[in-house]
């Protein structure tokens, strides 16, 4: 039998030396008497210590390079770790700046979705009071305006496109003809009219001898028959058609100075 070490090959002596003793000191004992069988159970549990025990020798180193290798991997985990959490640290104090900046953006959003819906009610409300070619030249976009499932940005879009056809008829001078009601018992009638801006227009009915002044009203825009202008707009819509030469033409206009509450409006 191949045995595994010195001490392993010890024991084994000692116990064929100690078998033999028990042998020599009772001739007259049985073989198989209780003493031979603890020695047996003995020799078995020490052979067993020394295998054990050899193979703890061989797997020893192996395993304490094994912890020594854990340790620096957890060392090296724990520093990647540490690294780590400060790095998502500063990442979550920037997500939770971004996040107060976002909540901040979505109340100023908020306030100006809310202005401008405030807006688009103004603007549908003045609606009667614009010159009667502005409000027909901007039926699109008010009934777009008038759609409740429109959009805030459709919504914006749409007011900024009101705004900007308002004030670029606010600027200029424009004439033409024009299909008016101006007295509901004489129907429609087309007519030859001139704008100043917002303000004020003139409309002329030549076959008539008819002129009306326009402006806006408390209820929206209204004509007045002003029979006093009728050769004074006759001549100012000649020029303003290249018939006649320039000169200074004076007509009738009435100025209305906001009041001190609509001004802070």
């Amino acid at each position: 039998m191949h045995l595994p070490n010195t001490r392993l090959r010890g024991a084994v002596v000692s116990s064929v030396f100690l078998l033999c003793a028990v042998a020599l000191g009772a001739p007259d004992a049985d073989p198989l008497d209780a003493g031979s069988k603890p020695a047996a159970e003995w020799i078995k549990v020490r052979l067993e210590t020394a295998r054990i025990e050899s193979e703890w020798a061989t797997d020893r180193p192996l395993l304490e390079s094994t912890i020594a290798g854990l340790k620096a991997r957890a060392q090296s985990l724990e520093e990647l770790r540490d690294t780590s959490n400060a790095k998502s640290a500063k990442d979550r104090e920037e997500i939770d700046s971004m996040r107060a900046k976002n909540k901040a953006a979505s109340g100023d959003l908020d306030q100006a979705n809310g202005r401008i819906r405030q807006l688009a009610a103004n603007l549908v409300a003045m609606r009667a009071s614009f010159p009667p070619r502005l409000s027909e030249a901007l039926e699109l976009p008010y009934r777009s305006l008038a759609s409740p499932s429109l959009g805030d940005s459709e919504r914006m879009q749409l007011v900024m496109t009101v705004l900007g056809r308002c004030e670029a008829f606010d600027r200029t001078i424009t004439s033409g003809d024009e299909v008016l009601t101006i007295d509901s018992g004489e129907g429609m009638r087309s007519l030859e009219v001139i704008y100043w801006g917002l303000s004020h227009g003139y409309a002329l009915d030549k076959s008539a001898g008819k002129v009306w002044y326009g402006s806006p009203g408390p209820v929206g825009w209204r004509w007045e028959a002003a029979p006093a202008a009728l050769g004074a707009v006759e001549r100012l819509i000649a020029i303003y058609n290249d018939k006649t030469d320039p000169d200074l033409v004076v007509v009738p206009a009435v100025l209305v100075q906001a009041s001190p509450e609509t001004q802070r409006k």
